[in-house]
């Protein structure tokens, strides 16, 4: 199993949705260091399509922690996975010493080609559009269900 992750998002979470990545987050530390940084969204009013997401892109790509094996969350060609899957991936990464894990997610208009391109990996969460705070909350549930489908523990599952 991977030692260490973190989350590189854009946008800063509130209310509920903070709520719920910090339990997440709380469980999950339980097993191994999680991170979570935030990067501020562009005004989607003020900039182009374009301008946005090389802009938030620019600001994910810095926040990369260096040598992390980065998987990138992109529901139109990310690979979708299920929750053993993801287990699995987790635990072979490890086993390969690919120990610390990022995972990268777009604010409202998804990742800049820039920090696609940049990934190691793509992984989708589904085929269904998540709001970006509710991805993130997903994201951090399936990382915990993948930690205790690897240890044996149960889950729900």
């Amino acid at each position: 199993m991977i030692r260490r992750s973190t989350v590189v998002a854009v946008g800063r979470l509130k209310g509920w949705a903070a709520a719920g990545c910090d339990d997440y987050l709380k469980r999950l530390r339980r097993y191994f260091p999680v991170e979570t940084i935030e990067v501020p969204e562009v005004d989607m009013n003020r900039h182009s399509r374009e301008e946005v997401l090389a802009a938030e892109g620019q600001r994910l790509l810095k926040r990369l922690p260096a040598g992390a094996h980065v998987i990138a969350l992109d529901r139109g060609r990310g690979k979708p996975v299920s929750s053993k899957e993801l287990a699995q991936k987790l635990s072979s990464l490890g086993v390969s010493g690919r120990s610390h894990v990022a995972f990268v997610l777009g604010g409202p208009l998804g990742l800049s080609p820039a920090a696609l391109q940049r990934a190691d990996e793509r992984l989708s969460l589904g085929d269904i559009t998540l709001p970006h705070a509710v991805a993130r909350i997903v994201l951090l549930e399936q990382l915990y269900r993948a930690v205790k489908i690897e240890r044996g523990e149960k889950y729900h599952w």
